[in-house]
């Protein structure tokens, strides 16, 4: 099928000239490191490892496939797996076919799943037979999708439904005997064509499926070797889920573009990042803040064996700074860097290793292409330091949101700048601050609130493991702060008295203070570790309204 897109040949001429878009797709760069180190680790999951030659013939096998099930360049694509080696067989494939890659958070159920695939029209579906202690084939069984020809299940042994086979039937299936393996090479896509349609997180509501072509996913690797001082003998790691942009960018295509290993968890467990890295000696990781504060909490004695740790990228949300100056003296090798972006424009600012502890705790600067700035309602550039909505444009900005013609051209300027609903500062030095989403903002008798500078003071209480605060109504000021606080192992329950005393200690002005304090076991958050506070405020609105 075809999607509607926003690129134009302008841009493409733009972006092409100044050398963003160099018109590769990933395959090109599997081809190349096969070539070079046949027999190099590329990955290893919690099942198996393959390397660059046993990938390659993986994925070529696994592209002819799928042409014999009738997938065509531009056909969608869905799977659901978890961070496997046959996600990266299955995207691979798509890219080589010119396919439309479609990957889904392993947690998502029946309402995700059956408005994203509906949405995609996918012709496969791939899904694990059980992960988590969760049936995936039993789940698309029970919903319509009219459009979905094959379900292809990885782990599938017996007593499957009809429709699905065996992904591991599949692969063992000689499939170069039956087609010519030189198609593959008459098919590799156009690289301004839409390859990855993945949705949106979730944090404020329904899921848009954000698309990307080849050149917009490739552009967003092309800064890190200089910027993070990577090579081909960096090994990587990663943790968060493949079928979110971090995951993928950075722990899929990174590896292979650079010809690295990649070592890799499908569910975080501090304890076992711990023993990978002194078994592996893992260079770079990249993952939202709360794995972060896992490893502080589960750094052994002698910490050694973990000198090859030098990069901790973290995103998702900001970096507390008392986590910044505990990783410094924990582990003085190892640089923590903030950074920021979206599913819309990948990784957009971070951090510089070797920058001061008051710009580690920011979100970073721009990677070399990519323009930000904070803006008016107006959308006129606000001063430095002065909070403003935040814009940015570049090679790695997607080209449109699925089947929403309409949702893409209300969320772009005339002269090409995105609004990402996210509120922020900029320091003159072009490092930015994210203080909320747009819906984050707290307005209390007509006084704003900054809602990241007092969850910044609230992290640096032991006792509270994880802080939100949010708006909830109120009849007379429009909006009260409340600090949803989930209590550090052994803790006390916070109260309203014991928070407001801690704030005071801090020096915390009072109109800043939260007027309400919630205890919670956990948070509502995504794959990626990002925090619902949409489903934490719906929770208040509905009490509100009760």
């Amino acid at each position: 099928m075809s999607f509607e897109t926003n690129l134009d040949q302008t841009r493409i001429e733009a972006m092409t000239a100044a050398g963003y878009w160099p018109d590769q797709v990933l395959t090109d760069h599997l081809d190349r490191v096969a070539e070079a180190t046949p027999d190099k680790l590329a990955f290893k999951d919690s099942r198996r490892t393959i390397t660059y030659a046993g990938l390659r013939s993986e994925v070529d096998r696994a592209a002819l496939g799928l042409l014999e099930l009738g997938v065509r360049p531009g056909d969608v694509v869905s799977h659901q797996l978890p961070n496997w080696i046959e996600f990266l067989v299955v995207h691979l494939a798509c890219v080589r076919i010119g396919a439309i890659s479609n990957p889904l958070i392993p947690i998502y159920r029946e309402r995700e799943v059956g408005f994203m695939v509906g949405l995609a029209e996918s012709k496969v579906v791939v899904v694990p037979r059980e992960f988590r202690g969760y049936d995936y084939p039993a789940m698309i069984e029970r919903l319509d999708l009219p459009s979905v020809e094959h379900v292809l299940v990885v782990d599938a042994g017996e007593g499957l439904a009809d429709g699905h086979h065996s992904f591991e039937e599949f692969m063992a299936t000689p499939w170069e005997e039956r087609r010519d393996a030189g198609e593959l090479a008459a098919l590799r896509p156009d690289p301004n064509s839409v390859s990855l349609l993945i949705f949106t997180s979730g944090t404020t509501g329904e899921p848009k499926g954000v698309m990307h072509t080849h050149n917009t996913l490739l552009a967003a690797l092309r800064p890190i070797p200089e910027r993070m001082g990577i090579d081909e003998n960096t090994v990587i790691h990663m943790a968060s889920t493949f079928a979110h942009l971090t995951g993928f960018l950075y722990g899929v295509s990174l590896p292979i573009v650079n010809g690295q290993t990649c070592i890799v968890q499908d569910i975080w467990n501090a304890d076992e990042f711990v023993s990978l890295v002194e078994q592996y000696g893992i260079n770079y990781t990249s993952g939202a803040t709360p794995f972060l504060v896992d490893l502080l909490d589960h750094l052994p004695e002698d910490t050694s064996g973990l000198q090859s740790l030098t990069r901790f990228c973290c995103m998702g949300a900001p970096i507390p700074r008392v986590m910044v100056r505990r990783a410094k003296e924990a582990l003085p090798t190892m640089a923590v860097l903030g950074g920021w972006g979206q599913t819309e424009n990948a990784l957009v600012t971070i951090g510089v290793p070797g920058d001061p502890e008051e710009k580690i705790t920011t979100d970073g600067c721009p990677w070399p292409g990519m323009e930000v700035r904070t803006v008016d309602q107006d959308n006129v550039p606000v001063a430095p330091d002065t909070e403003g909505r935040i814009q940015v444009r570049g090679p790695f900005l997607f080209v449109g949101y699925a089947k929403r013609p309409e949702m893409t051209r209300d969320l772009f300027t005339e002269d090409g700048w995105f609004d990402t609903g996210d509120l922020g500062s900029l320091s003159a030095d072009g490092y930015l601050s994210i203080s909320g989403r747009t819906k984050d903002i707290i307005v209390r008798g007509g006084e704003n609130i900054p809602v990241a500078y007092v969850e910044n003071v609230l992290y640096e209480n032991p006792d509270y493991a994880r802080v939100a605060v949010i708006a909830v109504p109120d009849p007379r000021l429009q909006e009260r702060a409340c600090a949803c606080i989930v209590p550090a192992p052994g803790a006390a329950q916070p109260t309203l008295e014991s928070v407001q005393a801690y704030l005071t200690a801090k020096g915390v002005a009072k109109q800043y203070w939260p007027e309400k304090v919630v205890a919670m076991d956990d948070f509502p958050a995504t794959a990626s570790g990002k925090i619902q506070k949409y489903q934490l405020r719906e929770l208040f609105e509905q009490e509100a309204l009760a």
